[in-house]
């Protein structure tokens, strides 16, 4: 992609105050946007396809209430207006607050949250096939539930069809959506105080 990603989802153009203030650091900029590139921009979609990385992307910002989701809900909507239908329907469901999730037991167990447990019903099942139904529930587990994450959780995926390298692209998904929800929103607020 020839466009900063990050710059597109905050309207940042040359010129701006903030611009010049994310051009002071260029390895992370395009460091962040080499990630974005090598997640939705491969060729080697064998064992996360496209429509899959895309519909995990939209399920996690949308999970996460971010301002960014229509970024995300127009690369869906272009590539399958079914699947983002079908995840919009089951997405008021899975939305909650968060994080929650036991820890082992000693100290910080007193931290533990008992929150909610989602998994796909058989409406979104059957749209989205076992595949890409395993896919949302994992990602639904790392956006509120991190800290059970577990060999448990990384078998389902392997169960539902998922290899190992598929996981890890995930995974990497997850993660890298994460990082860029909380870059968004940091220096949108830099943005109204640049202004």
């Amino acid at each position: 992609m020839t466009t900063d990603v990050i710059d597109q989802l905050l309207g940042v153009e040359e010129g701006d105050a903030l611009f010049a203030l994310r051009s002071q650091r260029p390895e992370a900029k395009r460091n962040a946007q080499a990630s974005f590139d090598a997640l939705f921009a491969s060729d080697e979609l064998e064992q996360a396809s496209q429509l899959e990385r895309l519909a995990v992307a939209y399920w996690t910002v949308a999970l996460s209430q971010s301002p960014i989701e229509s970024f995300y809900r127009g690369l869906l909507a272009a590539a399958s207006p079914e699947t983002l239908s079908a995840l919009e329907a089951a997405l008021p469901g899975a939305v909650t607050t968060g994080p929650y999730g036991d820890y082992p037991e000693g100290p910080l167990a007193v931290e533990n949250v008992v929150g909610l447990r989602w998994e796909p019903d058989a409406t979104l099942a059957a749209a989205v096939g076992p595949r890409l139904a395993a896919a949302l529930s994992h990602t639904h587990l790392l956006v509120y539930r991190p800290r059970d994450s577990s060999a448990d959780a990384l078998q389902r995926l392997l169960d539902a069809g998922w290899s190992t390298t598929g996981i890890v692209t995930l995974s990497q998904l997850v993660a890298f959506l994460n990082f860029q929800l909380r870059v968004v929103a940091g220096l949108a607020a830099l943005k109204g105080e640049l202004a």
